[in-house]
């Protein structure tokens, strides 16, 4: 594009951009955000940001775009797609993944297979996901992106994050004439892959998309293994076969070491008895062996004093300063920043959780919630759903009836996973198609007490637990959230 198309304004932003190389400045930051929460492309700023020499500023700027997810935003990204700088080229893919037009998939599929980056190999794999989930490919590029995704689950050459993504992503293929294919290739990776994380997602995409069609021996060898994800994943695949007699297999899991195996084996025996699954944890069974209390290595990092925060929605100019988004790795662009994160001190009446929150990946989310925190509006609340093996939910003092903060918040999709511990905020549902609303959350967040991967194309998560992993084992609906606190930052 020519200069003479950008605003003088954007043409001094870019400028001011060029001098920080490796941090985006703070009135950079705001403005971004700004327009990216407007969805708006800012009448040629971001665009103008965009083609910035300052990769963290141009990378931002790549998100913020296809946040936006407007169509008008594809050809500035697919003008970056073979962008020389890896932050810049992944968020270039990301963002056309959030946009889905799926015009660009070809292109994608080929930088699956040729870019060495780590961050771009996630980024692809989320935008092919997305497209297949939105149904925007042809026939044929279905099926090259479904084998492509299988060469990267096989391939030991990428990151395990990466294949650890692919296994994630190929169960939105489900329902094709290569379900088998598919399914095998997930068997496959669990018996002979030796990363944790590969085998864990694989076994949760079984659970999820394939459990009907994986041979019983392999999901029964599953409730043996010795990672704990991979046992609640197979304990899950067995509660959808719909098979009585396999209630015996699942018994001696009630007496499994870790307590969300247990909850899981109880849930799946349920349902395999003609039962549903619990949708409110009301008490705790006699047979779940609870975590016993931990000593809480932190209690004596002082609160903050709290401030008083504008009313109202949070603005751009709230967000805090936060660390740039310029991904090394794969892990890099499933994680936080390196660096010092904001932590704060949930106490509940079963003990304290320590979260940190990653404003870098959710500007204005982590903005609403210290706003929320520092207004008292997050104590006194009860932990009003919460439901075994899945999350543990509060933030207002009841799931249908409680106004709310009286406003809601923008969005903030990132490629972070909603692994366990995560902490994310809840959604707005559309009551004729039962799927959640974008731009609907308020007040009401939630921990995950397991991985819950098909969560991860709406929900925003702008943080992970760091400690009180204990707390979480003995909650139910009968507790409630004392207070949140701000206590100094922690280096991740």
């Amino acid at each position: 594009m020519q200069e003479s198309k950008y605003s003088l304004r954007s043409l001094a932003i870019i400028a001011l951009a060029a001098v920080l190389v490796g941090a985006v400045p703070t009135a950079t930051n705001t403005l971004i955000v700004r327009y990216e929460s407007q969805r708006s492309l800012g009448d040629g700023a971001l665009a103008a940001l965009l083609a910035s020499p300052d990769e963290a500023t141009a990378a931002r700027a790549a998100l913020a775009i296809g946040r936006t997810k407007l169509a008008a935003g594809v050809p500035l990204l697919e003008g970056h797609l073979s962008d020389p700088r890896d932050a810049v080229r992944a968020f270039s893919m990301y963002g056309l993944g959030l946009i889905g037009q799926g015009s660009d998939a070809a292109a994608l599929i080929l930088a699956l297979g040729r870019d060495r980056s780590g961050p771009a190999q996630i980024a692809a794999i989320d935008a092919l996901g997305r497209y297949e989930q939105g149904k925007t490919f042809d026939a044929d590029l279905e099926g090259r992106a479904r084998l492509a995704l299988i060469t990267v689950l096989g391939s030991k050459t990428v990151a395990p994050e990466v294949r650890g993504r692919a296994a994630i992503a190929l169960g939105f293929f489900a329902g094709s004439p290569a379900d088998l294919f598919i399914s095998s290739r997930l068997t496959t990776a669990i018996q002979e892959d030796g990363d944790p994380s590969v085998r864990e997602r694989a076994m949760w995409t079984i659970f999820r998309y394939y459990a009907a069609i994986t041979p019983i021996a392999f999901l029964r060898a599953g409730l043996s293994d010795s990672d704990e994800v991979v046992r609640i994943e197979a304990v899950r695949a067995y509660g959808k076969l719909k098979d009585a007699a396999l209630v015996a297999d699942l018994q001696p899991l009630l007496n499994d070491p870790s307590w969300r195996v247990q909850e899981q084996a109880a849930e799946s025996i349920r349902v395999l008895q003609g039962g549903k699954l619990t949708d409110h944890w009301t008490a705790i069974p006699a047979f779940v062996h609870t975590p016993p209390p931990q000593a809480d290595a932190f209690s004596s990092l002082p609160a903050f004093p709290r401030t008083a925060p504008a009313p109202g929605a949070p603005r751009p100019d709230d967000a805090l300063p936060s660390l740039p988004l310029l991904p090394q790795t794969a892990r890099d662009m499933l994680g936080p920043a390196h660096g010092p994160h904001p932590r704060l001190r949930i106490v509940t009446t079963q003990g304290n959780i320590y979260v940190a929150l990653y404003p870098e990946w959710a500007p204005l989310t982590v903005a609403n919630f210290l706003n929320m925190m520092n207004r008292g509006f997050l104590d006194n609340n009860p932990w009003f759903r919460i439901v075994p093996d899945f999350v543990v939910q509060t933030g207002e003092q009841d799931a249908k009836n409680a106004p709310g903060p009286g406003y809601t918040i923008p969005a903030e999709e990132n490629p972070l996973e909603q692994n366990s511990y995560v902490i994310s905020m809840g959604l707005n549902y559309d009551d004729r198609t039962n799927t959640p609303l974008r731009d609907s959350a308020g007040s009401e967040y939630y921990i995950t007490l397991s991985p819950q991967y098909h969560l991860d194309n709406a929900f925003t998560v702008f943080g992970a637990m760091t400690s009180g992993f204990d707390v979480l084992g003995r909650l139910t609906e009968s507790d409630k959230v004392i207070r949140v606190e701000r206590v100094p930052d922690v280096t991740l």
